[in-house]
């Protein structure tokens, strides 16, 4: 049996969801290498209502997506878990560049792999909080040799702890030179979730990764792409992967430099408005379940390989 790992410790996956997959508290995206200034009373206060609000509408399991060196910290985290009781995930791994920090680009494959191995088993930057899954971003076209790099490292560190790889991808074809790596370096698609597939166009590239295993998640979900949401659910569904769908909203964003954290977007939209939305369009509730529950539970179980 496996387990989620929680910035609070290990759970049962039972007990991870209705989650939100994809979403962030605190985003830094003045790159330094290092932390840019900001209050962590202030983003706990601030954060703390949205929190609640998705508490109190069911939500049980929250998947924080901010790397290290993009305003991931694990000590607002573990303060906001035990305060609301939701089951947070801090991820281990690399964003785009310029947040890649400068030594990535000096260190192997395995300094980086043993890195991200460390910060699951043992825990990040001198706390003990854990690393429930591992974070990593390519861009659209060529595929960098740093990019090269983080992908072969993730793949050691899942092979190592089990841990999926959420991959920010956005192109069909990246994901495809993703996975073809992953395999090559021994791992399964089912360790891979392909990050804002909703934005690719070209349905023959969900269903391809979905045929390989591939976790393929729509978590860019709000009003005013609801309708498009709900097609491409539909259309995994009528083509038999509802097993292998996930949703979110890549909300939340606590913007360091912005007065209050900028404009916050919050997380109840998901469960308020979406859910029944589907629930219209003629989903069962045993469908809803299975996606919200069941594939989250499943996506984040960590078992050694």
């Amino acid at each position: 049996m496996g387990i989620i790992r929680t910035v609070l410790g290990d759970i049962s996956p039972e007990d991870f969801g209705p989650a939100l997959v994809h979403e962030h508290i605190l985003v830094d995206s003045n790159p330094s290498n290092g932390v840019n200034e900001y209050d962590p009373e202030e983003v706990f206060e601030i954060m703390f209502p949205y929190l609640i609000e998705i508490r109190d509408l069911g939500i049980r399991g929250f998947v924080e997506c901010s790397t290290a060196y993009m305003g991931r910290d694990v000590r607002i985290l573990k303060k906001l878990s035990k305060a609301t009781g939701i089951h947070i995930l801090a991820n281990t791994g690399f964003f785009l560049e310029p947040y890649i920090p400068k030594y990535a680009f000096e260190y192997s494959i395995e300094d980086i792999a043993n890195e991200w191995i460390k910060e699951i088993n043992e825990g990040i930057d001198g706390t003990d909080v854990k690393a429930g899954f591992i974070k990593i971003a390519i861009e659209p076209g060529k595929m960098k040799e740093i990019y090269v790099k983080t992908v072969k490292a993730a793949a050691q560190c899942s092979l190592s702890t089990g841990a999926v790889i959420a991959c920010h991808m956005e192109s069909g074809k990246v994901a495809m030179i993703v996975l073809d790596i992953l395999e090559k370096e021994g791992l399964n698609g089912d360790r891979l979730i392909f990050v804002h597939a909703d934005s690719e166009e070209v349905l023959d590239y969900h269903l391809k990764a979905a045929s390989r295993g591939v976790w393929i998640e729509y978590d860019r979900v709000n009003q005013q792409t609801s309708e498009r949401t709900l097609k491409l659910i539909e259309f995994m569904v009528r083509n038999g992967f509802e097993d292998k769908i996930l949703l979110s909203q890549d909300s939340g964003w606590y913007s360091v430099g912005q007065p209050s954290g900028g404009n916050i977007r919050g997380y109840g939209y998901l469960v308020r408005d979406f859910l029944p939305l589907m629930l219209k369009r003629g989903f069962s509730q045993d469908l809803i379940n299975r996606i919200i529950v069941d594939n989250p539970a499943k996506a984040f179980q960590m078992e050694k390989l």
